[in-house]
Parts: structure tokens; sequence; C-alpha cells
């Protein structure tokens, strides 16, 4: 009997979800390479330009079912050494060309290897917002030292700052004391103070002391720190106008792309969840230096941060061990807005900074959401608003004045591109919009980067990379409406559909968009288990959104908004047809943008608002998705497309959907197969 061939080493690429399983000894570039990541390198992989530097992750991923040690990688060589030596090279770092894959392993892509990078879609939104900042300016006359009614330095600018201000009672930490001298002696006596008063009749708080008038502004920054992507958003304080925005991808997408594969990453690693602390804190601080230079300021100019992010975020940012959310009862540590010091954070801003976290919901429910409240105000709306805040995790809330229900829904990665076989994330030359002509079953798409269309002049083809979220709901829904899929998400046969573009994939079908491998190029495709990761996503959103509308006793709402980055790029047409929300006039389905992002800068900028949402928070009725018994069942029905049991009426007079079926098993494969359903009269 002869012993098995030992079984190649499975690599996984993130924040792609690239896998496969190359041979031992394979560089990590030329795995990259052959399983389509988007790695870059200039120099032929001679360890010259570093532009191919990875970050392996080591411990035991459990989503993946691998376990990733230091060993999974050839041992560190001379030419990574002289490359450090010379220009340094991050710690845990490795360069792609130089190490090669030894064992099962984790590899992370960061942005700045990514050829393509992502585009991180999250600006900020156009919005009236009452200004009341927590932190004001304040210009005072301080009296001069008196050997005959002596008092300390403090003691006199507070109380020039109670007769000249109406402030009264402030208090200071002992770094500013030791700059307060120096201030006040260079400006003679005439200083501009930074008071923070989180609410009214709160103590107020000098957080800084400037010599003379102070004519620069103040910063503060809204943050939205997701699970796949963090944005910021750096407002004046004193105007409210915002001076620059910014967006990284989370670094922490390498320990598990969704936020229970984080949780498992910190129950099965020992000190995992201070690895993920360490890295996302980091990104913040990074992401907030980069936004300051960019509307020309200095991080210290920066005294106040506001974060609104999901409940694992939240506990991993304030260093609290998310491992309770990852069972029932998913108890967080606190439920309760956080205000904090931003170096407790180890945030490089300014020492004396303030954070404030907005409240969250429920375990699986967060300041996120508590931010889409206070953007969208679902407490306040005289009719019946469903808002769903699309994403890795989906928040949806459902709500009139009179009630408001909220919830999770566990989507994953699939909506934003990853382990789709052509998915990538948001960037130059994916495909973002797409149409099918139904008689033809011919495409044309428009990609990022470029305004003409396919079939237009001016598109240059080369450019094509891959298809990212917003492509892939609209050409499911294109395949839906042109017949090239059945309502059960079957792709048909080339001689069922009556187009070369269904190909055979093994003993399924795919759908080809773009095919520029003679040039070179990608082979741009919608393979069966792309429909079925996509349909698994989506039936998770709409269960969720059903479980709420079960609750509430309503089989209808008056309209929709989609929220989140993602969601802005989502047409409600197309997101109708593939059934990601429940049945509603299209004009009644419309764009909040990045509302958790509007909501964290409206918290930024009135502090009222931070006391309305502390108790909005505590009305809005949570479901929990994991335990409610009618979620299977919603979920199985709206796997279909758009739904099996559910009508979908207002859709119906706008688009037509045919009555095609090409049988469960894809059509019967490469021999053909399945039937076409005859039409209803």
């Amino acid at each position: 009997m002869t012993d098995a061939p030992p079984v190649d080493p499975l690599v996984i690429f993130t924040p792609s979800g690239r896998r496969g399983r190359v041979p031992a000894g394979t560089p990590v570039l030329t795995a990259a390479r052959q399983l389509g990541v988007d790695l870059d390198s200039v120099c032929g992989g001679r360890g010259i330009c570093s532009r191919c530097q990875i970050a392996p992750s080591f411990g035991e991923f459990s989503k993946h079912g691998v376990v990733s040690s230091p060993e999974a990688l050839s041992e560190w060589n001379r030419v990574e050494q002289r490359y450090k030596d010379k220009r340094g090279l991050i710690d845990g770092r490795r360069l792609g060309c130089q190490a090669t894959i030894q064992g099962d392993v984790v590899i992370d892509v960061p942005p700045e290897s990514q050829v393509h990078r992502q585009i991180v879609r999250k600006r900020a939104e156009a919005r009236d917002i009452t200004l009341d900042p927590a932190i004001r300016l304040h210009f005072v006359e301080v009296a001069e030292p008196d050997m005959h009614h002596p008092s300390g330095d403090l003691e006199r600018l507070c109380a020039a700052l109670a007769e000249q201000w109406g402030v009264e009672g402030a208090t200071a930490t002992l770094p500013l004391l030791h700059r307060l001298q120096k201030a006040l002696r260079e400006g003679e006596w005439k200083v501009t103070a930074a008071v923070h008063t989180p609410a009214e009749g709160a103590p107020p708080r000098i957080l800084e002391v400037w010599p003379g008038l102070r004519e620069k502004p103040v910063w503060g920054a809204a943050i939205d720190l997701g699970s796949t992507t963090i944005a910021c958003h750096l407002a004046n304080l004193q105007t409210g106008e915002v001076g620059a925005s910014g967006g990284v991808m989370n670094p922490q997408i390498r320990f598990g792309e969704d936020l229970m594969s984080r949780v498992s990453y910190s129950m099965m690693n020992p000190g995992g969840a201070e690895e993920m602390t360490k890295a996302v804190r980091k990104a913040l601080a990074d992401l907030l230096a980069e936004t300051a230079k960019e509307a020309g300021a200095e991080p210290a100019d920066i005294l106040e941060t506001v974060i609104v992010c999901n409940p694992v975020m939240h506990h991993l940012v304030l260093g609290i061990d998310p491992v309770e959310l990852g069972w029932a009862p998913f108890a967080l540590t606190t439920s309760d807005a956080i205000s904090c010091g931003a170096a407790e954070l180890s945030l490089d801003i300014h020492p004396d900074a303030q954070v404030y976290l907005l409240p969250c919901i429920a375990g699986h429910v967060g300041a996120d959401a508590a931010a889409v409240a206070l953007s969208e105000s679902p407490h306040t709306s005289e009719d019946l608003v469903l808002i769903v805040d699309v994403g890795t995790n989906a928040e949806i809330q459902l709500g009139d004045k009179h009630r408001v229900l909220a919830c999770s829904s566990p989507t994953g990665p699939a909506f934003e591109g990853a382990q789709i076989s052509s998915g990538q994330r948001a960037a130059a030359g994916a495909v973002e919009r797409v149409r099918i002509d139904p008689a033809t079953r011919e495409p044309r798409f428009r990609i990022i980067g470029q305004e003409a269309w396919s079939d237009e002049a001016g598109f240059d083809a080369s450019r094509i990379t891959g298809i990212c979220g917003s492509g892939i709901i609209e050409i499911l829904a294109e395949m839906r409406m042109a017949g090239v899929i059945d309502e059960d998400g079957v792709i048909g046969s080339a001689e069922q559909v009556g187009s070369s573009r269904c190909v055979a994939d093994g003993r399924t079908w795919a759908y080809v968009l773009h095919d520029g491998r003679a040039e070179g190029g990608p082979l741009v495709s919608v393979t069966q288990n792309d429909v079925r990761a996509i349909q698994l996503a989506k039936a998770a959103l709409t269960a969720g959104a059903q479980l709420l509308m079960d609750r509430m006793e309503v089989e209808t709402v008056d309209r929709v908004v989609l929220a989140g980055a993602f969601g802005a790029h989502i047409s409600p047409l197309h997101a109708l047809v593939l059934g990601m929300i429940p049945d509603c006039a299209v004009d009644k389905v419309t764009s909040a943008g990045n509302a958790a992002g509007t909501g964290a800068r409206i918290a930024l900028l009135n502090r009222g608002a931070r006391r309305e949402i502390e108790q909005v928070v505590r009305r809005i009725e949570k479901i929990e998705t994991a335990i409610e018994p009618r979620f299977q069942e919603h979920f199985v029905g709206a796997m279909a497309i758009p739904h099996k049991t559910a009508a979908y009426p207002q859709l119906a007079k706008v688009a037509t959907l045919p009555s095609v079926t090409w049988g469960g098993g894809g059509g019967g494969g490469a021999e053909g197969g399945g039937r076409r359903r005859r039409r209803r009269g």
C-alpha cells in the first residue's frame, strides 16, 4: 500500500478572499498572480521595488479551516534584510517575491501593495446641521499676577472665562498646566482657550490655550469604523464645514472578513483580540494624520473625535475582548455612550483630545445603527420607513413616529466583491454598471474611472479588471430580466438561453461579461457559485427585513432607504429585481449615502444630538435574528429571485421577469438539459 501524495499548501489572500492550493516552495507573488490576486510588482521579483509587500497572519482561522503558522512561509532571507536595512520594512511584513509558501497560510495584501487600490466611497453628505459643538474657542484677557492678591495662573484664567464668557467652574489637566504659563506670557496675558463642555450644564474642561487670538481652525473627526472600510470626515468645529474626507480598508480583514470570524479568531488565538485592537488603532491614527494633512492641519489640531461602529468593532477599538458577542445572549460590556481620552485609544492627535462613541442598540446592532437613526430619524417619520444599511453585516430598521424596530443580518462580504470569481473591491477598472439586452442577451457595461459605456466610442477595454459589488447586483438582476437565470438562480445553457455567452463551467454554466484573455486581460464572468453567494447574502438581508415586518404586523412598507457607502451605489430597480428589499414602488426607494457617517458628523457638531440619540436607542426594540424561529423560513423563501412566495406587484409595474426554469442541476451542465416553462397567459 503506497502513501497518499502530500496535499499542496492552501493559501488564502485577504481582502480579496481568493484562495487556492499551490506547490510548496511557490513564491507568494507567483501564487497571487496564479489566483488573480491584486499584488503589485514592477521589479520582476528581484526585491528592489518593495511593491509586493504582504502581511502574513498567523493563528487558527476557523472560518477558513486552516491553522496559519510562521513556518508556513520560508525563512527571512538576505534580500529582505538588505531592503529593510536600506529603506525600512514594517515589522511583520514580507516581500512577496522572496517569501515562498511552505504550508497553509493566510496572507493580507495591504492597500499600498494593491495595483488597483480600493476606492472607499464614503463621502460627506451635504446636510444642514445646527452647530453646537462640545468644544468652543474663547479669546480672553487674563489678569496679570499680583503679589498683593496672590493666585495661580489657572485660577485667573478660569475667572476670566467665567467673567467674559460665562464659562463657570472650568478645570484643566496636568499636561495643560505644563503649557499654561508659557502661553500666557507669550500672549501678553491674552490667550485663546479651547473649552470642552460635553453637555449643557456639564463641567467644562480646558483642553488647550494658545498665545493671543488663534485664527487657525480647530478640528473634529467623525469616524465610521466599519468591518470592511474606515471613513473619516474632518470638520471645522467653528464653522461645521468638512475640510477633508479620507478612507482606508480596515486592516482587521486579514483576521476575518466578517465579524464572527474575528470573534472566532479572538477565541482561538491567545492575544488575538489585542492584536486586532492594535491593528485598528494604528489604522485610525494613520487615517487621522492623512486626513489632517489633506485639510492643511496638524493632527494636534484635532480636539475631538466621534466614532460609530458595530458592536464587535466597538469592543475591539476600546480594547475589550468581543468573545461574549460570539454566542447568546450576545452580551455587550456596555451599551451606553462612552467618553474617553484619545490617548487612551492610542490616537496620535491632540494629547487632551476627547473621544465620544455613540451608544449601541443591542449585541448585534451597534453604534453605527444608532448613527443611522440619528441621521434618518425613523422615530419621527410620519410614514413607515425601512432603512437598510448594506454592508458585510447589514443593520435594518423599520419604524415611524410610533414605534421603531431594529435587527442585524449577517450578509457576509459577497456584496462587496469578496468570494466572487471575478469580484473585487470598488477600484478603477471594476465593472459597476451593467445592462443586458433581453432579446440578444448581449451586455453593455461601465467601469469605475471611465464615463463611456463598453459599446460607446472612447471606452478602453484594456482597463477592465473585474466586477465590484454594485456591478454584481446589476448583472444578476439583468440576467434575471433577460432570462439568463431563472427564479431559482440557475444559469441556463447556451442552447436554452440562446447565447454563446453561456459557457460550460464544470457541471454548471457561467455567463461571460467580458473576455480579455487574448489581449492579456481578465475573463470577467458570473459562475453558478457566484449566483449562489449573492443569493445567500440577499436572502439574509431580506429575511431580516421580513422579521421586522412580522413583528410590526405589516405586509408592506411605505418607503425604503438604502444606506451605507455601498448602498449609495445600488440601483433601486436592480435591488428590487434581485429581491434585496421587500416590494416597494421604485420611486420610493432612495439612497441616504453614508448615513452612519452623517450621524457621526451630526453628533460631532451638535452635542444636543448626542443626548437625543442616547434617549432614542432606549426606545428602539431589538430583534435578534439568530434566535428568531421564522428567520430560516424567511431565508429559504428569499433565496429565489426576487422571492419564492412574497408578491412583488410594484416591481411588476416596471419590470418583466421571464417565466423560465433551467432545472435545479444548473441546467444540466455542459450536456444541456432543463426545460422552458410555458409563459403564463
